[in-house]
């Protein structure tokens, strides 16, 4: 039976102590996050990863990638992301995979077959899930970020992040705040990075290599998101997109294009939004939804495989961008209060 407590629940001491133990048990322990992984993935991975090495150093860790992708540019400063490997590449059955701000195994991608042959399974993550599928998950959907889980669990075990892995976790928690600009941003995920901070974390670099080192290259494209931004449902829902094309001609890469949908949030008035971003000939794309208030976007996300949070939340889909909006920008308008049939699709 899978076990899985809230680090606010009584269940909380005896799940992180049972982790733990599997962990001290583990002579291979394999790490991994999500697809097309954001801050707090790669910041959670390399968090609880590092930690770990430098605790334990006679225990094989590895790191993974869960695509064959290379860790995106703006996240490569973070120390150890070297060392993250793709999936595909680990031969390894390990005795504990750690799968960390993953709600659902579709979402390990390459890494969720290394989980298919481990021993043990855990699970760190702050995203609803509709089941558990980890031996034992470490779930709070009240944080901001899984790397505040990541610190707490470290922490209560009397592991302290420091340095530059303590800006790892800062990075998680930097990103999938916005900067503190989101709704997530309450008093504890403000004290979370206070305690990083204190512990050597560093958030003038984070601040200087995720937002302001953009490539004249990236800039060029964002033009060309901006002048496609468009609005249905009387102004309250907001989309734009990205051509696989568009990406080529600029010469971006695909891992740069994560902030583009909070361009789209950023118009007045607009409750929700989305971006679109084709993939594989723009044959397929892959979707970020935002929400400034209450609405809740996972659902739609869920439409269509994905997840994430009532605020934030991603897909992929088989379908070229018209197609996705087709179906996607009803679905939005429903959800501010407008009539779906009332909705006319621009490219």
């Amino acid at each position: 039976m899978t076990n899985s407590a809230d680090l606010a629940s009584c269940e909380s001491a005896d799940i992180q102590r049972r982790i733990l133990e599997l962990i001290e048990g583990a002579s291979s322990i394999a790490i991994s996050g999500h697809t097309s992984p954001d801050g707090d993935a790669l910041g959670s991975v390399l968090g609880l990863g590092l930690s770990l090495m430098k605790f334990f150093p006679n225990k094989d860790i590895a790191l993974l990638l869960a695509d064959e992708d290379p860790v995106p540019r703006i996240y490569r400063f973070m120390e150890g992301s070297d060392r993250l490997v793709p999936a595909s590449a680990y031969t390894g059955n390990p005795d504990l995979f750690i799968s960390v701000d993953v709600p659902v195994v579709e979402r390990l991608n390459n890494s969720a077959e290394v989980l298919r042959r481990s021993k043990h399974v855990v699970c760190f993550d702050h995203h609803p899930a509709r089941e558990e599928f980890a031996e034992l998950s470490l779930r709070r959907v009240k944080a901001a970020a899984c790397a505040m889980i990541i610190d707490r669990f470290l922490d209560n075990c009397g592991i302290v992040a420091r340095d530059g892995v303590a800006t790892c976790l800062l990075c998680g928690l930097v990103t999938d705040t916005g900067r503190f600009q989101y709704q997530n941003a309450d008093a504890a995920a403000f004290h979370a990075a206070s305690r990083l901070v204190a512990h050597g974390a560093d958030p003038a670099r984070v601040a200087l290599e995720v937002y302001q080192s953009m490539r004249v290259e990236f800039l060029h494209l964002k033009s060309i998101v901006m002048g496609r931004i468009k609005t249905v449902a009387h102004g309250r829902v907001a989309y734009s997109y990205a051509y696989q094309s568009d990406l080529e001609a600029c010469g971006v890469t695909s891992d740069e294009c994560d902030g583009l949908v909070d361009v789209v949030r950023s118009v007045m008035g607009v409750e929700v939004c989305m971006f679109l971003k084709g993939i594989e000939g723009d044959t397929k794309v892959r979707g970020n939804l935002r929400s400034k208030g209450d609405l809740d976007v996972s659902e739609i996300a869920a439409n269509f495989g994905g997840g994430g949070h009532h605020a934030a939340a991603g897909f992929s889909n088989n379908g070229t961008i018209l197609e996705t909006l087709t179906v996607a920008l009803p679905m939005l308008a429903e959800l501010v209060g407008e009539d779906p049939a009332s909705v006319t699709v621009e490219l």
